[in-house]
């Protein structure tokens, strides 16, 4: 028995116009997509510290500290790796009900699970930012040596290495970040959702 069938969702007073009213922006979900290394995380914290000097009330959803947490039932399947992106986008679009501008850092190899996330939180409050980086510059970095692991088969179902990576069909905004560096990016991301939160 399907037991959604016997949920019914209730409307409140304090909704999400009401709190736009008081917080007096707009709420946006821009999901940064990319491979592992290829500066998610620290784009992430730096556009969110610059939403911050600039007034705006933010969250930062990052890959690892949510697979620490919320996530860490799930592993690295592809099925695993559907669920949890399934699951961040929902968290999301709670927050955006919020009235929040969320951040999210997230490899997000698959267009159909970058597309459920849009979906979930309407094509209008949903900015998806490519961020470019070869595999190659990627291991050359390798921050976390991760590539080192999966190269060795101590990693399996790796993305760019022994799992694939769709690059995303239409970006709303592409940073590279081999040749952009991580002011520029930000600038750059900021810029582009300006009116999005106004």
């Amino acid at each position: 028995m399907n037991t959604s069938e016997n949920l019914f969702p209730h409307d409140h007073y304090v909704n999400a116009e009401r709190r736009k009213e008081i917080i007096d922006q707009k709420p946006v979900l821009i999901w940064l997509s990319g491979l592992s290394g290829s500066g998610k995380s620290t784009i992430a914290n730096e556009l969110e510290k610059k939403l911050y000097e600039n007034g705006y009330l933010s969250y930062l959803l990052d890959g690892d500290n949510i697979r620490i947490g919320l996530n860490k039932d799930l592993g690295f399947t592809d099925d695993d790796r559907k669920e949890n992106i399934r699951r961040i986008s929902e968290v999301s679009r709670l927050m955006l009900d919020a009235g929040l501008i969320v951040i999210t850092a997230f490899i997000s190899p698959f267009e159909e699970e970058r597309e459920l996330a849009k979906s979930l939180v309407k094509e209008e409050n949903y900015f998806l930012v490519h961020v470019h980086c070869s595999v190659e510059k990627c291991e050359e970095r390798d921050v976390k040596g991760l590539y080192k692991k999966a190269r060795a088969g101590e990693i399996k179902n790796f993305t760019g290495i022994d799992s694939p990576y769709e690059i995303p069909n239409e970006p709303n905004l592409i940073v590279d970040t081999e040749n952009e560096t991580v002011k520029e990016s930000v600038d750059k991301i900021f810029l582009a959702i300006a009116d999005k939160i106004k």
